[in-house]
């Protein structure tokens, strides 16, 4: 099993490109720890900001630095950069199109016992609503590095979700297909397919995992790893329904304005099929350790695989 959560992937990048590019920055809210960014607040003291438990100064002063031509990554739990600091993301990083790259850790319900607080379900739909802000949640600890990898060759806003526990491998150093803003698929897209699974971030494993049990009983599944929730990649989402009788989408989220409302739109613009959205509930979510909570509310394999067979019938 993996023990490399994907946050300690984003540092092993940064670190990787920091010593030969000094415009690297990384900016934490009393987070180094959290977002696995002591290494490089070691490493790099020059390129390394400490704001303290200041998420709207955190992400005010990254817009400055940008606009000085730095490099600048926040840092900061989702929960709390996705909504302490909105304001800031939506003026001084996006209004003005500047090239800010915020990092929400431990997100979704990964802060699991710590209740409705320290929750992220609502951090895909408020970032998406901004003008010129992207929003990515990579799988896996090596599509992270292919996607930092990328973000550090442009120079435009976008928010990363990343959780806070080690994820299975997906994929691996060696194999990690990935093109910028566009999904990656598992499955052929020209078959006859059944059910067309369309997941982002850590629900991409149980998404494939559920794809497996759907094969074993003679049901055709196509699985498709959405990590670039905006932009959309509406092609790969079109091509999927067309290939199935059944959509679903798998998020760690509300079910509200994230992922699977996006592909809903889609397919119903493109191609009416049946969308059914598999995501947190419109409530409270239960207190307890992120895999408990997902079996709970059937985010698993078989509750993915189960509520496929029951659509399809």
């Amino acid at each position: 099993m993996n023990k490399i959560p994907n946050r300690q992937a984003i540092c092993e990048t940064l670190m990787a490109h920091a010593k030969e590019d000094k415009h690297i920055y990384a900016l934490c809210s009393d987070s180094r720890g959290s977002a696995s960014m002591t290494p490089f607040f070691n490493a790099f003291p020059e390129q390394s900001i400490e704001v303290g438990i200041a998420e709207q100064n955190l992400v005010s002063i990254a817009a400055g630095m940008a606009h000085c031509g730095e490099k600048p990554y926040c840092f900061s739990p989702a929960c709390f950069i996705s909504t302490r600091s909105y304001e800031q993301a939506k003026v001084d990083v996006a209004y003005s199109n500047t090239n800010v790259k915020l990092i929400g850790i431990s997100g979704g319900i990964s802060y699991g016992e710590l209740g409705m607080s320290h929750h992220s379900a609502q951090d895909i739909a408020a970032m998406s609503a901004i003008p010129n802000m992207r929003v990515y949640l990579p799988s896996d600890r090596f599509q992270t590095a292919k996607l930092i990898e990328s973000l550090l060759m442009d120079e435009k806003p976008a928010y990363v979700r990343v959780g806070r526990n080690p994820v299975e491998d997906i994929y691996s150093e060696a194999d990690c297909p990935f093109t910028m803003d566009r999904a990656t698929v598992h499955g052929d897209l020209e078959a006859e397919n059944d059910v067309a699974i369309i997941a982002c971030g850590e629900m991409v494993r149980p998404a494939l995992e559920a794809a497996k049990i759907l094969q074993d009983k003679g049901i055709r599944a196509v699985v498709a790893d959405m990590y670039c929730v905006k932009p959309l990649d509406e092609d790969t989402v079109v091509k999927a329904a067309k290939s199935a009788k059944l959509v679903i989408t798998v998020e760690e989220h509300a079910p509200y304005g994230g992922m699977g409302s996006a592909v809903a739109v889609a397919v119903g613009a493109a191609c009416p099929k049946k969308v059914i959205t598999m995501a947190l509930p419109d409530d409270h979510v239960i207190t307890g350790k992120s895999g408990a909570v997902f079996d709970y509310y059937g985010l698993n394999g078989e509750g993915i695989a189960k509520k496929a067979m029951e659509n399809l019938v």
